[in-house]
């Protein structure tokens, strides 16, 4: 009986690393809308329950579980799913949501065609919402369905998987700001609009937007349905334009051409980047030596051969591990001092796994100075690294006693002091005859 306790135990614990689990922690808080029926949402919670997330509901209006408790989240990540709810608890406003973003807790929210304060939050992120109650209209693809129920193509994103179907969409767009930090993840289609009515009665003004600017505010590719938002500290948000995205109905729901819905496999993609599993790097270690040197000096010398090395690593969802990442071809290092003196690609090392390594001279310019690694690309954690060092003159006695092009100026020197020598020579021995001659003179006399 102990040998089949033990060998259970061994079991749970496999299965349990096996269990695809966030890089930041498996905890989730699911906010859910008294009207809507956690039933009618399974295959998505499911999913996220047997990828090894701990899920704890809780309506928007009850005072526990708590959010966080002396500013510290109790949980690693936050789903809202309350489009419709105008009041919440004293411990959920958009500032202590913003909040928990800075202390590394991840959002999944979803808005609606209604004014909630999500719809005021999500301002704060760069997403322009339309007015209250316009929905997305689209009229085709012709199809048995009211014009608010859209089948939405799925266009090519690293967070989404390649080839996904078109997907059912109900509720309301937003346009985008100019923040670098939005992740687009599914557009409007170019035929779509936003309405307060699903018939054609603003289409003339929407055609007049179009004539004056291109698209309408509106109106077309323009518009978003669900974006994310990466914060500096690499912390992410997903807003989502209706909630019905993840429903059941949606997800088993046929697409006009008679083909399954892509619903199940969008939601468990946006749910995997939001919560961390996919596209998420960090720099194990960063080093710095002169050539030939393996130690970091106190300071380096003016064109000194610098090497440079970043070691890179990508966590593996499968077994919930940090693995060695080579994927990166286009980072760049810097060599700053208010400006960067020296900007250079750092590749990957061919043979080693997550090594990054370029070489280059320091600039002829002391002072101090940084090694500064900043790559960002949408939908990627952010890597940022920061080093200082001083770089400082030669010494008195390191200075070369030759310099190859003051040849020149040598030979000068070196002859006009060898003249001067040889005159002096011929001058004073000229005198030492003249003087022998006169005495010789002198005493035949």
């Amino acid at each position: 009986m102990r040998i089949f306790g033990s060998a259970l135990v061994s079991l749970l614990v496999l299965a349990g690393k096996v269990l695809a689990k966030s890089s930041s922690g498996d905890s989730v808080l699911v906010l859910l809308d008294p009207s809507l029926d956690k039933a009618d949402y399974s295959i998505f919670f499911s999913g996220l329950e047997k990828r090894g997330y701990d899920l704890t509901f809780r309506a928007p209006k009850d005072t526990s579980p708590v959010i966080s408790e002396y500013d510290v989240p109790n949980y690693s990540h936050v789903i809202l799913f309350t489009p419709d709810t105008k009041t919440y608890a004293s411990d959920i406003t958009p500032q202590s949501l913003v909040g928990l973003l800075s202390e590394n807790t991840n959002l999944l929210i979803a808005l609606s065609p209604k004014q909630t304060p999500l719809t005021s939050l999500a301002t704060e992120f760069s997403l322009i919402p339309p007015p209250p109650g316009t929905p997305l209209v689209s009229h085709h693809p012709k199809r048995p369905e009211p014009a608010t129920v859209i089948p939405v193509p799925v266009s090519s994103s690293p967070i989404l998987t390649a080839g996904t179907p078109p997907v059912w969409f109900s509720g309301a767009p937003h346009a985008l700001g100019n923040s670098p930090y939005l992740v687009p993840i599914l557009r409007a289609p170019a035929e779509s609009f936003a309405a307060d009515s699903t018939e054609d009665s603003g289409a003339d003004a929407i055609i007049e937007a179009a004539d004056k600017g291109g698209e309408g505010l509106w109106a077309g590719s323009q518009m978003s349905l669900v974006t994310g938002f990466q914060t500096t500290k690499n912390s992410r948000v997903v807003f989502a334009g209706g909630v019905e995205l993840f429903s059941d109905e949606y997800a088993r729901k046929e697409l006009p051409s008679g083909t399954p819905s892509g619903n199940a496999q969008f939601a468990r993609d946006i749910a995997a980047w939001v919560l961390q599993e996919t596209l998420t790097l960090r720099i194990d270690s960063t080093e710095h030596h002169r050539v030939n040197e393996t130690l970091a000096p106190e300071m380096y010398t003016i064109n000194d051969q610098i090497v440079y090395t970043a070691h890179i690593s990508s966590y593996d969802r499968r077994t919930s591990t940090w693995k060695p990442y080579s994927g990166i071809t286009d980072m760049q290092l810097e060599f700053t001092m208010l400006d960067p003196h020296v900007r250079i690609a750092l590749p990957p090392v061919a043979g080693e796994p997550g090594k990054y390594e370029v070489q280059f001279r320091a600039p002829d310019r002391h002072g101090v100075f940084k090694f500064v690694v900043g790559w960002r690309r949408n939908g990627y954690s952010f890597l940022h690294t920061s080093t200082t060092v001083p770089v400082v003159p030669p010494r008195h006695d390191e200075y070369p006693r030759f310099l190859s092009a003051a040849w020149p100026y040598y030979a000068g020197a070196i002859s006009t002091s060898a003249g001067f020598f040889l005159f002096a020579a011929l001058w004073l021995a000229g005198d030492v005859k003249g003087e022998k001659k006169n005495l010789k003179g002198a005493k035949s006399e």
